[in-house]
């Protein structure tokens, strides 16, 4: 359609083709929105619309525009839709802060829900906790839910991790010079995304102690820093193994949750368990495969839970 619009057509009729673009573009969203919600509520339609405005806007060439601004009556409807969507939305983000006063998580999650799809308030809210444990939480106690036991894998991985960030501080650094001598610009670039990469890497490295492996009362939660996060309820559980073998690590059904460590448990279930959306193609996990710095104590709490082994 960004195409179609900037055609000799469409610059020798600027109003048709305008108005034209933006009942494409609204019914483009409106279909979307029908096809994903059977009976959107109001608040869903007039936010549909407004966004099929504003892109019909961003969309159209300067011809377009300038015929756009030609149509009082268009103008004021363009403004009363997209300020009553944004008007609207600015008061349910202030019920929202009075009512959270965003001293929680699930209160900025509201807040930016408001304005934001949830894919990228996820994605946000993910980066933001990241950043934040990177700079900010030094020598913090590790997250153990009450009643629940923590067990460590840490000790083995957080080596070889700060190993790997070592490592890569000084590629970094290397590269940054000789980049440097060709073009200024890229060095900056480059510069920027290591010290982006960098930070990632010292929030997980930290959230390896920060984040261990869980029995809590109904499961096991398997946890490998902030990159794994996966629970098993105990009747799912159907046989424990300790030090298994490297087929059984390696095979295409078997979740490695030990990152670059060598696992030295696996749990088998019984039934399969799907997996995140990014690795669908892949056979759904019967077998998740981790290590910890202390199995026998692991494994002997596990079997007094689910009787699997004893």
């Amino acid at each position: 359609m960004a195409l179609a619009v900037r055609t000799d057509w469409a610059f020798a009729f600027p109003r048709i083709a305008s108005l034209l673009l933006l009942w494409v573009t609204a019914d483009a969203l409106t279909l979307g929105l029908l096809a994903h919600c059977r009976r959107p509520a109001p608040r869903q339609v007039l936010a549909t619309v407004a966004g099929g405005m504003t892109l019909a806007w961003t969309l159209s060439p300067p011809a377009l525009r300038d015929a756009m601004l030609t149509m009082p009556w268009f103008c004021a409807m363009m403004l009363v839709v997209v300020g009553t969507h944004a008007g609207l939305r600015c008061w349910r983000a202030g019920m929202i802060v009075r009512r959270t006063g965003l001293r929680r998580a699930d209160g900025w999650h509201a807040l930016l829900g408001e304005f934001l799809p949830p894919p990228a308030v996820r994605l946000m809210l993910a980066e933001a906790r990241l950043v934040h444990l990177a700079l900010f939480r030094w020598n913090g106690p590790a997250d153990i839910p009450p009643g629940a036991c923590g067990f460590a894998y840490h000790r083995h991985l957080q080596p070889m991790m700060i190993a790997l960030l070592v490592l890569s501080l000084i590629e970094a650094g290397v590269t940054h010079l000789l980049v440097a001598h060709w073009s200024r610009t890229a060095a900056l670039i480059l510069f920027v995304v290591s010290d982006v990469s960098v930070v990632y890497l010292i929030g997980l490295i930290k959230s390896l102690r920060l984040r261990p492996v869980l029995l809590t009362a109904d499961g096991v939660r398997i946890r490998a820093g902030l990159m794994i996060d996966r629970f098993i309820p105990y009747d799912r559980i159907a046989a424990i193994e300790h030090q298994p073998d490297s087929a059984t690590i390696k095979a295409a059904d078997t979740q490695n949750a030990a990152l670059i460590a060598w696992p030295n448990l696996v749990l088998r279930l019984t039934e399969p368990m799907p997996r995140p959306p990014l690795l669908r193609r892949r056979p759904p996990i019967v077998a998740i495969a981790f290590r910890l710095d202390d199995p026998d104590e692991f494994v002997q709490m596990l079997r007094w839970r689910t009787g699997v082994g004893t």
